[in-house]
């Protein structure tokens, strides 16, 4: 036998000692993990899973091979992970889908599916890696806050009718106050409808018709102060598209300049005006609040409020953007930016 011979034999040893260690290294690894962590062949054939995967489904060893593995999921969750896994083997995008997992108990637990695919170094796609990560206590609680805000919103409605309800009684007793408690109670009408902008929605709470501008997202939450009407709240710049998405953290900052303008600030003054100026960068939408003619400011407030904290989050974390507050003694001037793709879907 030639020396040749021997060296390739022993590099092709070699070769195959890595890729055992390689591939020992790997299902240790998968194993130590929390996620329940599965691979395919290039085609979508399931081939490992690991002890995790065995430890939540309760299955035997190698009876989820294949297409096995689709048996497991919710009957009215298969369809559409399914469609999303073919869109994923054919097109090379990665794989993310949330659905009902069967558990060793025989309950459907949410479950969190994601895969990225790992490619050669000519491009070709040579195996899927994925994970499912149990989702389901977080998914009650989100289902359990839903409810809960859906029945504050309920009663919060119910109050403003109520509140209407009453002005009207009230104007039929003194004629002369008909004109005032009509327009009043077109300002708490507006005022539930602005309600709808300042919370959280669900596929299922979700107003059927929004505006689907900044400037009429404005305006709509705007239109319960006498101020729009007369002028003393001003809008311009760029207009822009926008959806729940990203009217509800607009909202809540724009309401709760608002209410500050009208107890604090420049909306106080029966002269006072608010100037709302949009400019369109690109990437980047930029909203300006500058309030004038209001009472002189000796800086900024020496508490933080909750409805501040609330809507900086909002701004930050739902749109990725940045707030900055200029406390001027003519007036509070106030500038956002954020990310144009997280103002609609």
């Amino acid at each position: 036998m030639s020396i040749d011979v021997v060296n390739e034999q022993a590099e092709l040893v070699a070769a195959r000692n890595a890729l055992r260690e390689s591939d020992a290294k790997f299902r240790t690894l998968a194993d130590a993990m929390p996620q329940m962590v599965w691979s395919t062949l290039p085609d979508g054939f399931h081939d490992y899973y690991n002890a995790r995967w065995y430890e939540f489904t309760g299955v035997p060893a190698g009876s989820t091979d294949g297409e096995g593995w689709s048996d497991m999921f919710h009957p009215d969750d298969q369809e559409r992970a399914w469609e999303k896994w073919r869109h994923s083997l054919a097109t090379g995008e990665p794989y993310e889908v949330e659905y009902r997992l069967r558990h060793r108990s025989g309950e459907y637990r949410w479950t969190l599916g994601r895969a990225l695919p790992m490619r050669d170094g000519d491009g070709r796609i040579v195996r899927w890696l994925g994970t499912c990560t149990d989702i389901h206590q977080a998914k009650c609680y989100a289902e359990q806050n839903e409810i809960l805000s859906r029945e504050l919103s309920h009663r919060i409605k119910n109050i403003f009718a109520v509140i209407n309800g009453l002005i009207g009684l009230s104007a039929r007793a003194h004629p002369v106050a008909k004109p005032f408690a009509a327009e009043l109670q077109g300002r708490i009408s507006a005022l539930g409808r602005a309600h709808d902008f300042v919370r959280p929605h669900s596929d299922e709470s979700r107003p059927q018709t929004l505006p689907d501008t900044l400037h009429s997202v404005l305006r709509e939450i705007l239109s319960p102060y006498p101020a729009l009407d007369e002028g003393r709240i001003k809008i311009s710049g760029a207009d822009v598209k926008i959806d729940d998405r990203g009217a509800t953290p607009i909202a809540l900052l724009v309401h709760e300049l608002a209410t500050n303008a009208a107890k604090y600030g420049s909306l106080l003054e029966p002269d006072g005006e608010v100037l709302i100026h949009t400019d369109d960068a690109g990437d980047e939408i930029a909203l300006t609040w500058e309030e004038h003619g209001g009472p002189a400011l000796a800086g900024p407030p020496e508490r933080t409020g909750f409805g501040t904290k609330l809507t900086d989050l909002s701004i930050v974390q739902q749109l990725g953007g940045t707030i900055e507050r200029d406390w001027q003694p003519a007036g509070l001037r106030v500038r956002i930016a954020v990310q144009r793709a997280r103002l609609f879907r």
